[in-house]
């Protein structure tokens, strides 16, 4: 079984979010969607099905990074969350949520430094 299949997300705590956003769209050219944060598109190497990447900023009280120390959060794109999730807890590992989405299967997880990761399975067209 495949686990980590590639970074579906980068997630961010900012002191001021729009001001972030602007900065780095003009000095690096990452344009904001509307709504929020942008969108890295690109071909699986594998399937040549089209996936992305989503690169996001919060503000800095958001409670959705919790019980992370960090200010970032990273989202990992993964192919079968049932087996990774029966995988993870026979290692041990506490898996704190999981839920479906229009968007697909989500569960989170902390490291052993007290980073809080996102597992991602996208939802199949």
């Amino acid at each position: 079984m495949k686990r980590v299949t590639g970074i579906g997300g980068i997630f961010f705590k900012s002191e001021n979010k729009d001001k972030l956003y602007d900065w780095y769209e003009k000095h690096l050219g990452i344009a904001r969607m509307p709504g929020n944060g942008a969108m890295f598109q690109w071909k699986d190497a594998e399937t040549g099905a089209d996936g992305y990447t989503l690169w996001s900023l919060f503000p800095k009280e958001t409670k959705y990074l919790d019980p992370s120390r960090a200010g970032f959060m990273v989202n990992y794109r993964v192919d079968d969350m049932d087996a990774l999730l029966v995988a993870l807890k026979e290692e041990g590992i506490e898996i704190a949520k999981s839920e479906d989405s229009e968007y697909g299967r989500f569960a989170w997880i902390m490291d052993p430094e007290g980073n809080r990761i996102e597992l991602f399975q996208p939802a199949k067209e």
